[in-house]
């Protein structure tokens, strides 16, 4: 099943700052838009990295407060010279953890998870910046409606992968628990079914019902006839 792609879900109207762009003023555009990290770009337009509030924050981590436990002492490398920065430049993560407008949701997902990130930047071919895709976007796909998904199932899985008709399946969808019946011809179409089933966006859970008219998961033992045992 072909899943939404990032371009569908993500965030286009993204504020930008330059690398020389003051501490003091980066505090200031995370507050008034309301945002917890801005794209850093390159006298170019590129993506150059992300600076989020905790890369602000390491400012206020590394001040001095003898009534607070101190940061462990192998941190006091990078991050101690990145908390003296002045400018975004100084302060960003680099390179930003970036991904494609045409990655599926499946990846952005799995990227975000694999790099313990909250957001994505999403970069055209020549690593303009296109979009921003964090948590709450991806979620948008669950804020599909039953019958959308339950038509998607019908289309796509029951009719176009497995080649049945849909007259032989029931598809029932309640706030994106999917419930198959019916007859299939085959019995190893049932594990299909779920699987692909499972796949489509927006999908909570499936739970199956069906039967099916051929057993093609049992094969029977091959007779030889010259000494009339069987072979398996």
């Amino acid at each position: 099943m072909a899943h939404r792609m990032v371009r569908e879900v993500m965030t286009t109207e993204v504020v930008s700052v330059s690398a020389g762009t003051p501490f003091k003023e980066l505090v200031a555009v995370l507050a008034e838009r309301h945002i917890s990290a801005v794209p850093v770009l390159d006298a170019g337009g590129r993506v150059a990295g992300l600076v989020s509030e905790i890369d602000l924050l390491r400012k206020e981590e590394y001040q001095e407060d003898p009534g607070a436990r101190r940061p462990p002492h192998w941190r006091h490398g990078a991050d101690r010279a990145r908390a003296d920065g002045l400018t975004a430049g100084d302060l960003m993560t680099s390179p930003a953890v970036t991904i494609r407008p045409e990655a599926s949701v499946v990846e952005a997902a799995r990227a975000l998870d694999r790099q313990h990130v909250r957001r994505l930047v999403v970069i055209d071919g020549d690593g303009n910046l296109v979009g921003i895709v964090a948590p709450p976007d991806l979620l948008k796909v669950y804020l599909r409606s039953d019958v959308e998904i339950r038509d998607e199932i019908i289309h796509e899985v029951i009719t176009e992968y497995l080649g049945t008709d849909p007259e032989r399946i029931t598809v029932t969808v309640t706030a994106g628990q999917v419930t198959l019946g019916g007859e299939v011809e085959k019995k190893s179409m049932i594990r299909l079914a779920v699987k692909m089933a499972h796949s489509v966006d927006g999908v909570v859970n499936v739970a199956e019902a069906l039967s099916y008219a051929i057993d093609d998961t049992h094969v029977p033992p091959v007779l030889d006839s010259r000494s009339g045992s069987s072979m398996t």
